[in-house]
């Protein structure tokens, strides 16, 4: 029998850093089970370099990473969702897309790094 293979759309405001960080994160340790994506409901030009920095630090592959709309995967013919995660309390607040194959959603409120400030050691 074969195992499926769940699709896992994390969401945040600007899908700069928390949500391309689980995506990344995801698609190396659930390989074979497990694909992550991930979107914005206000997509930032371009992905956190301190996301990035993190990720490369711990060897997980940042290829491909961009800062998408949500909108690309709220249309009919979009890849079927099994699991819609925001970890904004923001994006949560947000009037959504209807996700094509109603897939489960949670949130799991988690600060946005982007938004930390100070010298580069703290960020």
């Amino acid at each position: 029998m074969d195992k499926k293979i769940f699709n896992v759309l994390f969401l945040c405001t600007a899908n700069s850093a928390r949500s391309i960080m689980a995506e990344a994160i995801l698609n190396q340790t659930g390989r074979g089970r497990f694909v992550g994506h991930s979107a914005g409901s206000q997509p930032a030009a371009a992905v956190n370099p301190h996301a990035i920095a993190l990720l490369k630090r711990h060897n997980v592959s940042t290829e491909q990473l961009r800062a998408k709309d949500w909108s690309e995967f709220a249309w009919p013919d979009a890849l079927k969702m099994d699991f819609v995660l925001t970890f904004c309390d923001r994006a949560a607040g947000e009037v959504c897309p209807i996700w094509p194959g109603q897939p489960m959603t949670a949130h799991w409120g988690v600060d946005d790094p982007a938004m930390v400030e100070g010298d580069e050691a703290t960020k």
